[in-house]
């Protein structure tokens, strides 16, 4: 258990020395509404840093990125009560050419750290977990962004059991 908690903290001291030293440019605030694949419902919020940094330009788009801080409310399942979530990744973002409307591609692994092991119906044996995403949504004006996303959290089989939970939502996020 100290193994996994040790790695678990330099990794995250690691994007958070990566997240200081790399400039970024603007804040956002987002709010996401959801389900589980047990239909229970999932409510964030969050804070995220867009990465003062851009890769692979070409005339299809270029790469991007921001740090996302979130906050979960998993509402209660029919064995457990309510639990709470707080995670951190760095997201790539590949947006498509240039304009008013862009439309876009995310990516991200991070960690999060849950209020309990049981969420809704799931035994996440561990409270420490690990969140993978997938998005695809629209970049509006520069400063707004709406999409979908999926957010997959399990513990990559560091306790058992893992069984893992996803959110399926719909999100928007603004600019400040």
């Amino acid at each position: 258990m100290g193994l996994k908690r040790s790695l678990a903290s330099r990794w995250a001291m690691g994007c958070l020395v990566a997240a200081m030293a790399g400039g970024a440019h603007a804040a956002t605030i987002s709010g996401a509404v959801g389900a589980t694949g047990q239909s229970d419902m999932t409510y964030r919020i969050g804070l995220g840093l867009d990465w003062d940094k851009t890769w692979l330009q070409s005339s299809v788009g270029h790469l991007t990125g921001y740090w996302d801080l979130g906050f979960t409310y998993w509402e209660a399942g029919e064995h457990t009560s309510a639990r709470q979530s707080i995670s951190f990744a760095p997201v790539f973002v590949y947006e498509f050419g240039a304009g008013n409307v862009v439309p876009y591609l995310e990516a991200g692994v991070g960690i999060a750290g849950f209020s309990g092991t049981h969420v809704g119906s799931r035994d996440l044996g561990s409270a420490f977990n690990f969140e993978d995403r997938l998005g695809v949504g629209l970049k509006i004006a520069q400063v707004h962004r709406v999409g979908v996303r999926v957010i997959h959290y399990s513990n990559a089989g560091l306790s058992e059991p893992n069984e893992g939970i996803e959110s399926y939502s719909l999100f928007y996020s603004m600019n400040f």
